[in-house]
């Protein structure tokens, strides 16, 4: 098996904000981070190029144009914080350019990105490959990492397919 990553680091500016609702700390304020990316891709084969991913426009180019959309100078509202509908007049006001996203911590984050990815990168491939796992850096201190939930059968069935060839 095959692996490649790319990394869009905290210093390519996508910076968004949002607020933990149901924190006890100050998190449940609104802030901002400048988000950051590690995607890791797998596969079996690679194309005509040698590559698992064409890391420009036919393939990771969409999900950047993706990331850019979602996280560059947006406000991320979950969609069940009890304050939703008056942070969503921020974007009636012309005040913010409002996301809704099914939670706003790093790990849901995570696991959004590699959704969205996993569906880009299926139809970029046509199923050749696949994103095994994505990681989103709040900063140099704070990640969470989402992985393929088959990641480790496809791993352990490769493994297993090359020491039966042996």
């Amino acid at each position: 098996m095959f692996r490649s990553t790319k990394t869009l680091g905290n210093d390519r500016g996508l910076s968004c904000c949002f607020r933990q609702w149901a924190s006890e700390s100050h998190c449940h304020l609104i802030h901002g981070y400048s988000l950051g990316f590690r995607f890791v891709f797998a596969g079996e084969q690679l194309d005509h190029r040698n590559w698992i991913v064409d890391f420009g426009k036919g393939g990771f180019g969409q999900i950047k144009q993706w990331l850019e959309y979602m996280f560059d100078h947006t406000l991320l509202i979950a969609e069940d914080d009890p304050n939703r509908v008056e942070l969503e007049n921020f974007g009636k006001l012309g005040l913010a350019e409002v996301r809704i996203v099914p939670g706003t911590g790093c790990e849901l984050t995570a696991k959004l990105v590699w959704e969205k990815a996993e569906e880009l990168i299926n139809a970029a491939t046509k199923g050749r490959c696949w994103v095994e796992s994505v990681e989103v850096f709040e900063h140099g201190s704070n990640s969470a990492i989402f992985s393929h939930p088959q990641a480790l059968a496809k791993v352990m069935a490769y493994e297993q397919l090359i020491s039966s060839n042996q």
